[in-house]
């Protein structure tokens, strides 16, 4: 029982600890963020154009390949 009040007094400590991020940890995710708003931005000027969705999400998967998770670059939209 020792055992697990001491884990419990201790786990929020672990949590907090794992938050914490380098200037060179920020600095890459803000240049990430940054290449996807350019992608998207790509995307909506692509379907503005007049393109077909398809060619412009193939679009959006070329230009956020190794940026973001999934096939929305990162965003989801609610259709």
């Amino acid at each position: 029982m020792k055992h697990l009040l001491i884990a419990a007094l201790l786990w929020p400590l672990a949590l907090f600890a794992q938050d914490k991020h380098s200037k060179e940890d920020i600095a890459k995710d803000v240049e990430r963020h940054r290449a996807m708003a350019t992608a998207h931005e790509a995307a909506a000027r692509c379907l503005e154009s007049g393109k077909s969705p398809e060619i412009c999400q193939r679009e959006l998967l070329a230009a956020c390949k190794g940026l973001a998770i999934g096939k929305y670059c990162g965003m989801r939209h609610a259709h």
